[in-house]
């Protein structure tokens, strides 16, 4: 396809707009990036996604200036800013952009451990229901996971059975909310200080997520979050570290780029004396020459850089974050509203009253397994996309089932027969709720 511009479109963002403005009539074309934000929605032919980007002509002139027009490829300035812009929005200090969520709990419980000299075979308290990426970081950094059984009220871990686990090699517990939804943070935060344990926050599901006003990343230690295509925003992968103590962030970003002692971002990679003023020095105890900073190692680490594209991306998606959380609440609210209303025997959680919920998904507890594979393959089979609450019990999956006894767990043992959710996606619009209500009317009557 041979793209004509306008001769008014001198600079490069107009030049981009024109280029735009030649595509996106034609869905065959940029498709995905548009999601159903502009595709014509056809009751039964349409899916219903149960997430995705929230992305307009904005998010891919930043991703076009950033590859045409920037300074980098891999992470540079457009990454430092969105870290900074990160965490202004959020109440931190500091922050540190890698390549995905799960990239990002590794780095976090890495940086963790050094910094609080946790030793090998310390003890981290955690839900036995999850996603994966939340315990396997735990292993690959020689700690010992301790598993707690969810309560069915929110699906979070009973807080009323933490303490008869912690021991005196509990360091921490990680706290992961469920679809974003936060447990009683007081009931939590009062066990952290009676036994003296760290909160540390897997922020993926909950960005946004407040408890009496507050963040729930305010009352971590350090945080993690995710930007993959079906979270709060998306930079299309990547994730972020975050936390008030600036070494903590440090340590984070070091593990991520390789382990190396440098910390020079965006264009102070390019100063000759670098950040410190002393680049070039005797930087290595057992070597008498002058190194380049860049080149030392303090850390075991690994590439986990993201591209500076994604970080252009996040500062659009930043801008949009408001009008996110409410339309996700709002979707998340309708659809309860009429399963609840049509579907016999589920129940759809709530929040606890201290807290306002930026939803990732609308959690649904059906009675048994029957009514469960009945509803999931009703909405499948007609375009509405379901998920499973994510891994059920952890330990009945092959990879992790030597780490405890899945029967000891009867909560968790149940998800996978009576637990899944839909979508809560900003993108939800009236039509797809009237969709919804038809196919449940349909199959269920009222």
């Amino acid at each position: 396809m041979v793209v004509q511009i306008d001769e008014t479109a001198t600079t490069l963002e107009g030049a981009i707009q024109e280029f735009l403005k030649s595509t996106t009539s034609n869905f065959d074309v940029l498709k995905y990036l548009y999601n159903s934000n502009a595709e014509e929605f056809i009751p039964g032919k349409t899916s219903v996604y149960y997430s995705g980007p929230y992305w307009n002509d904005e998010e891919i002139v930043a991703i076009l200036k950033s590859v045409l027009g920037g300074k980098w490829i891999t992470s540079g300035e457009q990454v430092h800013k969105f870290e900074a812009q990160f965490s202004r929005q959020f109440n931190l200090k500091h922050s540190v952009m890698v390549n995905s969520g799960s990239s990002a709990n590794l780095a976090l419980i890495g940086a963790l451990k050094k910094y609080l000299d946790w030793q090998d075979g310390d003890e981290i308290i955690l839900s036995v229901v999850g996603f994966p990426t939340t315990l396997a970081p735990l292993i690959q950094n020689n700690l010992k996971p301790v598993f707690i059984d969810i309560e069915m009220d929110t699906l979070n871990f009973d807080l009323e059975q933490i303490e008869a686990k912690i021991s005196d090699r509990t360091r921490a517990i990680f706290l992961s909310p469920v679809l974003g939804n936060p447990p009683d943070m007081d009931r939590l935060l009062e066990i952290c200080d009676k036994h003296n344990l760290q909160l540390v926050l897997d922020n993926c599901d909950s960005l946004g997520s407040t408890w009496k006003g507050k963040y729930l990343n305010e009352y971590s230690i350090a945080s993690s979050c995710s930007f993959y295509p079906a979270h709060h925003i998306s930079t299309g992968e990547g994730g972020m570290v975050s936390s008030n103590i600036e070494e903590i962030v440090n340590i984070a970003r070091s593990l991520a780029w390789w382990g190396r002692d440098c910390y020079c971002v965006g264009a102070a990679n390019l100063l000759s004396c670098g950040t410190c003023g002393n680049r070039f020095d005797r930087w290595l105890p057992d070597y008498d020459g002058v190194v380049d900073h860049k080149y030392v190692f303090t850390n075991v680490g690994y590439n986990l850089k993201p591209l500076d594209l994604q970080g252009a991306i996040g500062s659009v998606q930043l801008q949009k974050f408001d009008e996110i959380e409410q339309r996700r609440s709002h979707s998340k609210q309708r659809l309860q509203e009429l399963l609840e209303r049509y579907v016999p025997g589920i129940r759809v959680p709530g929040q606890l009253p201290e807290a306002k919920t930026c939803w990732f998904g609308t959690p649904i507890i059906c009675p048994d397994r029957t009514v469960k594979q009945e509803l999931v393959n009703y909405l499948e089979s007609n375009k509405v996309q379901t998920r499973n609450y994510f891994a059920g019990n952890i330990l009945l999956q092959p990879a992790y089932k030597h780490l405890d006894t899945a029967a000891d767990y009867p909560n968790a043992n149940v998800v996978l027969d009576q637990v899944f959710f839909i979508g809560a996606a900003p993108h939800y619009h009236e039509q797809v709720f009237s969709y919804v209500e038809d196919l449940l009317k349909a199959r269920y009557g009222k």
